[in-house]
């Protein structure tokens, strides 16, 4: 009788999601194609392979990525021989990952932000979030810049007075950390899914594909969360993963250190460049608020498993590749990395700040010095308020309509750069950021086209270019 009822449960909310989607389509697609099923079950069976790869390249390699192909194909090697060289969990490992996401939680969680009254200009403590499809507005306690704070004051406090443990724990453990982080990815994506069936924190926004595979990367909860201020999507998207980056490039720094008795310019540039864009990211958490990770994207495995697992591993392999291969930049070629890495910046922030000060003052600013052109519309959300919206087409929003992904490009291949060219490992980032971004474009367009229907199309028509103005 249960199981007939939890049954019947799930067809009367599947159907009333279809009901909706007949009403509104802003939001993510409830319709699976072909090859988005493709794609989903591709990422869910090669991604994993895909971090351990790059990891195992730089541990048993020397971060050649042809070397272990090429083994492999003239038998000098076996797939079980690399498995077996491959350092596996230990207890210490997971003693140290428990103690590292409890720490965050209980910052998260514990900690109210004060730095919003003592630092001026910044933006932290009680926000409101985006309005979800369902017409929701959730309140956020944005306390990541003093989390970051909190965190890199005690690693550095550690590691000039009280010698707790090494700087180079991160390091010396990083492969058993990669499992123990493993273990986290796929149980918080795993009970996000499970839990939007049983107790959604609310069922409005959640959406059932029908297809078991894409609900569990793409996630069904718009907003999973555990009591009033725990949000799934807040918390691992900015904590575990992103607090983590500048301590990892600093564990790097430390064992380049340990093992030559110098810092390399290059490791300083790439933890000077990329410390810019993780203090960026937490200046601007409220900003965060706003953009896809938190106003679309539904939280499964894609956000779960992949802030756990794929941004800390992938996006510090720069640091990584330095360890084993110390690269001594000459004082131009670091200077063009500098400048790249920092006009980069400035396009990414300053087309971000743009859109930021538009939408608080309601297009009543100066851009450019001149006043804002913009797009009026107007959108339905899933409780059939019709709400308006102003699309800006003024400063980098006219050069192109994502100018500020390629901002991003330009930093992402800074840190590519800064690793000279002597092995292609540390240019994964770029190629990547470069698919993530142009999908984006397209996932973030043709929502956009759904929810803003004839008016989105006198925006194209306005800004015609989504990245390289003449290009595309």
């Amino acid at each position: 009788m249960e199981a007939t009822r939890r049954r019947t449960q799930d067809s009367a909310r599947e159907k009333a999601s279809a009901q909706r989607a007949q009403s509104v389509q802003w939001g993510r697609s409830w319709e699976v194609d072909w090859f988005s099923l493709i794609s989903v079950i591709g990422l869910l069976c090669f991604a994993p392979f895909i971090v351990y790869y790059f990891v195992m390249a730089c541990d048993q390699y020397q971060c050649s990525i042809g070397q272990p192909l090429f083994e492999l194909y003239r038998g000098e090697t076996t797939l079980l021989s690399i498995w077996a060289r491959t350092p596996s969990f230990t207890w210490s490992a997971a003693k140290i990952y428990a103690i590292w996401v409890a720490f965050q939680v209980f910052l998260y969680i514990c900690v109210p932000d004060f730095t919003h009254k003592i630092i001026p200009g910044y933006v932290g403590g009680v926000q409101d979030g985006a309005r979800t499809p369902a017409g929701l507005i959730n309140k956020y306690e944005i306390n990541g810049l003093q989390c970051w704070l909190i965190t890199h004051a005690l690693w550095l406090a550690n590691a000039h007075y009280f010698h707790w443990f090494s700087p180079t724990i991160i390091f010396d453990n990083w492969i058993p950390l990669m499992w123990c982080a493993n273990i986290l990815g796929y149980t918080v994506s795993t009970f996000a899914f499970i839990k939007a069936y049983c107790f959604p924190t609310n069922s409005e926004d959640c959406k059932f594909t029908g297809n078991i595979f894409y609900n569990y990367m793409m996630g069904i909860e718009f907003n999973p969360r555990i009591g009033k201020w725990f949000d799934f999507k807040l918390f691992f998207n900015g904590r575990p993963g992103i607090v983590a980056w500048t301590l990892i490039n600093l564990s790097y720094m430390a064992k380049q250190q340990e093992l030559y008795g110098h810092i390399t310019n290059s490791m300083i540039l790439v933890n000077v460049l990329q410390a810019i864009y993780v203090l960026d990211f937490f200046w601007n958490e409220a900003w965060y608020l706003k953009t896809i990770d938190i106003c679309h994207d539904h939280f499964g495995w894609y956000l779960g498993w992949g802030d756990c697992v794929w941004l800390p591993y992938l996006y510090t392999l720069q640091g990584l590749y330095l360890v084993y291969h110390p690269v001594q930049l000459s004082n131009g070629h670091m200077l063009a990395i500098l400048l790249l890495g920092l006009v980069g910046y400035y396009i990414f922030r300053s087309t971000n700040h743009q859109k930021d000060l538009f939408r608080r003052t309601n297009g009543s600013c100066s851009i450019w010095g001149r006043k804002p052109t913009y797009i009026d519309c107007s959108y339905r959300s899933a409780d059939g308020g019709i709400h308006r919206s102003k699309l800006l087409t003024s400063g980098f929003w006219g050069v192109s309509r994502h100018f500020n992904y390629t901002g991003d490009l330009m930093g992402s291949l800074a840190y590519c750069a800064a690793c000279g060219f002597g092995h292609i490992l540390p240019y994964f980032y770029i190629v990547y950021m470069t698919i993530l971004l142009v999908h984006r474009c397209v996932r973030d367009e043709h929502r956009c086209s759904s929810k803003y229907g004839k008016e989105w199309k006198r925006y194209t028509d306005a800004v015609p270019y989504r990245l390289i103005p003449g290009v595309f």
